[in-house]
This record gives C-alpha cells, structure tokens and sequence, in this order.
C-alpha cells in the first residue's frame, strides 16, 4: 500500500461519490449492465459499501442488483473435502466461480438476457436456495462483494478494493476465521488487488476510511 496515496473521507461522502461516478460508467464490451466489483476480506466489510452504493443510486433513479459470493459457495462435501481449516481450498475451491460465470455473470453480456441469479446456496443448510432469477433492466448494475474476486477475469467494469492493514485485518477477524489469514496474505502477494483496482478504500479504522480517488480507467 506504499505506493498508494491515500486521503481521508467518510463513508456518506465515498457512497456518494461512487454512486455519481457510476452513472456514467461505460461497460468496456457493450453491455447494457455495467458490472462493479466491491472486493475485499469479510472484516473490511465490503459488502457493506456495496449495499450503500446501491441505496445511493436507486436515490438516483438508477436500480442495482447487490450479489455477495457467500450465496455461491460450494456444498460443504466440497468445500470441506481437506478439513474445515484448509487454506488452499478456502483459496481456490470454496466459491462457485463457473456457477458466478453461468448465472450472474453470462446474462449481463452483450446480448444476454439480464435474467439473473442473485444467490445458489445456502451454507447454513447446505442446500439449493431456490431464489428467483432478478431481471434486469438495461441500464441496472451489477455489485458484487466479496472476497478474492480479483483475479478470476470476471469482466468487471470498475473494480473497487477494501484494503485492510494485515494487523487490521487479525484485529477485525473473528478469531474462528483467523485460520483464512494466510489465503489473503497469499491473494495479496499474488493478485496485488490494491495495484490493479480502480478505487482503493482503507478500512482499518471502520470510522475513518481512506481512499485512493480514481485511478485506471476514470476515462472509460
């Protein structure tokens, strides 16, 4: 994050300003549903932002389908093939990455249906969550939270990152799930999300957020 310059903001005035910068968002194929990333580990919250934004564009008359990758994990005789604490599964092999493709991600191309899918499984019941497709308008957004998003090549239009610092990141997670630490510290070193995202956002004090301001793509 050194190479980062961060400024301080809140979060009312983040929302905002990803909200308005939003609406006039190109999608880099065509595609009439502009897909947003908000990228980051459970303590950074990221799906908090997400849901902020949405509220902040529907103020704006723009609607937005919030989706959290925790309804997409994979049934539990998969995730927890090699044990309840195994970093490489919980890297590589929790999320349902080709259910993402084919329900969420398919429909909003160039000529897709817009017929999406907002979550696949229940993890608590281990179970199909037989929710119904969302349509989407042309024009509707797509914000997807979640962690280790970066990477995938999920056609993204802008990409939003969470940042935590790694002695944030113990203090912030729950002590249960202390044993995922070392699956960031690799998505770190690895997707080096805090240099390919367009937006930047420091977490590590939940009541004073830093962020980076636009960076890559502003002109898109």
């Amino acid at each position: 994050m050194g190479r980062v310059r961060l400024e301080a903001i809140t979060w009312d005035r983040l929302t905002d300003t990803l909200a308005d910068r939003l609406l006039d968002l190109k999608t880099a194929d065509a595609s009439p549903w502009p897909r947003i990333a908000f990228d980051g580990a459970p303590a950074g919250r990221p799906g908090e932002l997400a849901q902020g934004v949405a509220d902040a564009l529907r103020v704006r008359g723009r609607s937005a389908l919030v989706v959290g990758t925790h309804g997409f994990l994979r049934p539990a005789s998969l995730r927890l093939e090699y044990g309840r604490e195994d970093v490489e599964a919980y890297y590589g092999g929790w999320f349902d990455t080709g259910a993402l493709w084919r329900e969420v991600f398919g429909p909003l191309d160039p000529g897709g249906t817009g017929r999406v899918l907002p979550d696949l499984w229940d993890p608590e019941a281990d179970r199909a969550t037989r929710s119904p497709y969302v349509q989407l308008q042309p024009g509707a957004m797509l914000l997807l939270h979640g962690p280790l998003l970066l990477g995938h090549w999920f056609p993204f239009d802008l990409t939003v990152h969470t940042s935590l610092s790694p002695g944030a990141l113990r203090r912030r997670t729950p002590e249960k799930e202390r044993w995922t630490l070392p699956a960031f510290e690799r998505y770190e070193a690895e997707a080096d999300p805090a240099s390919v995202a367009d937006v930047v956002v420091r977490a590590d004090d939940p009541r004073h957020p830093a962020w980076s301001g636009w960076r890559h793509r502003e002109g898109a």
